[in-house]
Order: structure tokens, then C-alpha cells, then sequence
């Protein structure tokens, strides 16, 4: 293993998609997952990151023909020009799959969360994305639209309830400053209107952690934004030995060709 001094430094850059995608490529090999896969139940919740953590999951377990993450998601932020119905569906032939139900490795069809959350034990996993993120305090928090809490709901009965590890896949363009459970009370307050926002307990992984799982190298995120299609894009310091750098460019460069071929 190489010593801190023998590290150099790399800088990349990440738009949002393909941070959604480096992000649900490390979900794929989490250990907690690969463990799941083999044994026990892996719930991945519909959502648009979540959407590429569904996809590089099946294409481990070879089940990926079929899915598609056109729909995969509840509701959705689109700018005011698009058209979206009251649950945030864009107006479009978009119907709802249902969520990524996969037992011992076999994916059940047209299920959620709901059908199976009851059943959830010690060593099953529940992935479930946010829409906020203090990456310094290691805390993420989700928008509520629905009056009995959504899906997240149901993900925290098994998580609190019968310890069922929960992953939040989130990217950094959904980054805050300040106490998650400050903003909670306010836009929760009796009185106020929109969405509200929970603050969830679980294990956050935005690109940063991507990086150090698929890699080995460290991250750090030091300069963000962009133009032209790089609105929300982040820039990242990246650590690590020769190997480890090479490898992790070598992703990323594969992984924005795609993006630009979509």
C-alpha cells in the first residue's frame, strides 16, 4: 500500500448524469448489497439516481433485460416549461414499474416497497435516494408529498424497527449548509405550505463515496457549476496511487462518452 506521500493528485468533473451513474455503479458493489443479492432482499426505491443503482445491480445479477429507468420514480423536480401531473410525472407515456424488488437475486416484477416492507429483516437492504445533503455532517433529508410520509416511511419501520441497512444514493448538485433538522422544522411547520422534509438516518454515498468504493482513492469536493448542460456539474480532487487514479478516469471518461451518445 502506498504511503499518504507517495499520492498525487487528479481533478475530474462530473455532471449531474453521470454522477446519478458513477453513483449507482458503487450501490452495485457495496459489500452490503453484493451480501444482500446472495441471501437476502435488496429494495431499491424508484427514484432518478436510483433509476442507475437498479440498472448496475440487475447487470450483476444478469436481469437487466427489461428494466428501464424511463418512469422509475414518484416525483420528480422538472423546470416550470414542462408539464407534470400533481405527483410530478411529466406528461409523457411514462407508466410506473413499481420498485426494484430483488430476493436471493431473482427480481419480482411490478412490486414496491410496500409488498415486502413488513417481511424486511437484520441483513436486507433498503436503497433509498434524497433530495438533501450536508456532506459534512454525513445527514440527508427527503421531500414529503404524500400526507402519510411515502415510501420513506415504510423504509424507516424496517430500518428503525428490525435494523434493515438503508443506503441513500444522492449527488452532490443536492448539497446543503446548515442543520437538516433546522430547515425540517421550518418548512414543516403548522401553517407553512409545499412539501415538507424528513431528515433520514442511513449510510450516504454521493459521488465522494463513489469514488473511494470503486476506486480505492479519496475525494473531495473543491469547485462546482457549469453551463451548456453543466449546470449542477461538480468538481472533485481526487487521491490516490497511480492505479487507483487511472482507473477511476478511466470510469469516468467511459461514462460521460455515454452520456454524450444518449
Amino acid at each position: 500500500m502506498a504511503s499518504t506521500e507517495d499520492k498525487e493528485m487528479i481533478q475530474v468533473m462530473l455532471i449531474p448524469e453521470t454522477g446519478k451513474k458513477l453513483i449507482g455503479m458503487a450501490v452495485a458493489v457495496h459489500p452490503a448489497v453484493k451480501k444482500a443479492l446472495k441471501s437476502g432482499t435488496v429494495v431499491v426505491i424508484a427514484g432518478t439516481t436510483n433509476g442507475y443503482a437498479a440498472e448496475e445491480i440487475l447487470k450483476t445479477i444478469g436481469q437487466a433485460e427489461g428494466f428501464s429507468r424511463d418512469g422509475f420514480f414518484r416525483g420528480v423536480t422538472v423546470p416550470r416549461s414542462i408539464p407534470a401531473d400533481a405527483s410530478g410525472r411529466q406528461a409523457a407515456d411514462r407508466t410506473f414499474p413499481g420498485d426494484a424488488i430483488i430476493i436471493k437475486g431473482k427480481l419480482l416484477k411490478g412490486k414496491t416497497i410496500f409488498d415486502v416492507a413488513d417481511e424486511l429483516k437484520e441483513g436486507d437492504v433498503v436503497i433509498k435516494g434524497a433530495n438533501a445533503v450536508n456532506t459534512e455532517q454525513k445527514r440527508a433529508a427527503i421531500l414529503i408529498g404524500h400526507p402519510k410520509g411515502g415510501t420513506v416511511i415504510a423504509a424507516l419501520q424496517a430500518s428503525i424497527g428490525r435494523r434493515v441497512k438503508t443506503i441513500i444514493p444522492v449527488g452532490l448538485e443536492k448539497r446543503v449548509s446548515g442543520s437538516l433538522d433546522e430547515l425540517a422544522e421550518k418548512v414543516n411547520a403548522p401553517g407553512a405550505r409545499g412539501l415538507r422534509l424528513l431528515p433520514v438516518p442511513g449510510e450516504i454515498l454521493t459521488e465522494i463515496e463513489a469514488v473511494s468504493i470503486i476506486s480505492g482513492a479519496e475525494a473531495e469536493l473543491f469547485a462546482a457549476g457549469g453551463v451548456c448542460g453543466a449546470e449542477g456539474a461538480v468538481w472533485l480532487a481526487v487521491k490516490g496511487t497511480a492505479e487507483e487514479e487511472k482507473k477511476i478516469k478511466k470510469i469516468i471518461g467511459a461514462l460521460d462518452k455515454k452520456t454524450d451518445k444518449r
